[in-house]
């Protein structure tokens, strides 16, 4: 069996920016409050033209021109969502119609905000097993569709964007063995439940629950891979909230690894946030190409999936 790769990777996000003083006019809060708790500074806002779908194609399209590989190679179309507004064509069927694909095998994922990572490891597989060759691996999410403007607790947290992957077959494997899991009982900690449909989660139980438990967990995956945590290059994790994300990074023991704090910037996009911060850290050159990097998302259902992928 052969392995895999992730030969490239490309962003997109929508131009519409939400300040904190934009949502301070909107609820109960200011700058000050939104940093000290989650640390963002800005999240993009996507508008009504733009879907979940048109978003996914943009990243998509700036992975596959990096690349270099035709699009008629591309043989799988993978899109990680949990804000698609439609049933059917799926995602995936309009990126690869969007693209002009020849005939993947397109499927979406919903594995909320660890959705990229698990679709990650299906492409490996995919690949590994024979049924694929080059796949398009995609996070893309408009979390402001599914967003009570009302509630100061998670407005303040969510943005729109999406992050593509190109994933060929390699003689080395280069994206490692995924370590993926979820706690049942405690799923309802994260819910876009409802009619119309909204995001609601426990704070403290998620964080909680993250800052305490997952550690271990994303020290197992470097075990998996052989990689010892000192020798990581990189750390990309789901961008919930910067206060969850500095704290895993110190206990993992990458002491020199870059990690990712695309959330400042962008805040929460779900299962578009690892791909998105790692194309960010691939365009300024923050990690050298071929180091080890360890992406590793959790969230909603309490869910969690990581692998460590060699820099493209």
């Amino acid at each position: 069996m052969p392995g895999s790769r992730v030969l490239a990777v490309g962003h997109h996000q929508p131009p519409g920016v939400l300040t904190n003083d934009d949502l301070a006019s909107m609820v109960e809060t200011d700058d000050a409050w939104i940093r000290s708790r989650v640390g963002i500074r800005t999240r993009h806002i996507a508008g009504p033209e733009e879907t979940v779908d048109s978003m996914a194609t943009q990243a998509a399209a700036k992975a596959l021109a990096t690349s270099g590989v035709p699009a008629e190679e591309i043989d799988l179309v993978l899109v990680a969502t949990c804000t698609a507004t439609d049933r059917s064509p799926n995602t995936a069927a309009r990126v690869a119609a969007a693209l002009g694909l020849a005939a993947p095998a397109t499927m979406d994922i919903n594995v909320v905000c660890s959705g990229f990572t698990h679709a990650l490891a299906t492409a490996d597989h995919a690949i590994r097993a024979g049924s694929a060759r080059s796949a398009l691996v995609i996070g893309a999410e408009k979390f402001s569709a599914v967003t009570d403007w009302t509630d100061r607790t998670t407005c303040v947290l969510v943005g729109d964007g999406a992050g593509a992957a190109v994933v060929t077959a390699s003689e080395e494997p280069m994206i490692g063995p995924v370590l993926w899991g979820s706690v049942p009982d405690m799923g309802h900690a994260v819910r876009i439940e409802g009619e119309p449909a909204r995001f609601a989660q426990e704070g403290q139980t998620v964080y909680r629950w993250a800052t305490t438990q997952l550690p271990a967990i994303a020290r197992e995956v470097c075990a998996r891979s052989g990689i010892a945590p000192a020798d990581l290059a990189g750390i990309v994790l789901h961008q919930a909230n910067l206060r969850i994300i500095e704290p895993i990074a110190r206990k993992i023991g990458a002491v020199d690894a870059v990690v990712a704090r695309d959330v400042v910037d962008s805040g929460n996009t779900s299962a578009a946030s690892v791909p998105l911060a790692l194309s960010k850290l691939v365009e300024r050159r923050e990690i050298a190409a071929g180091a080890p990097v360890l992406l590793f998302a959790f969230g909603g259902n309490l869910s969690y999936a990581g692998q460590i992928i060699r820099c493209p």
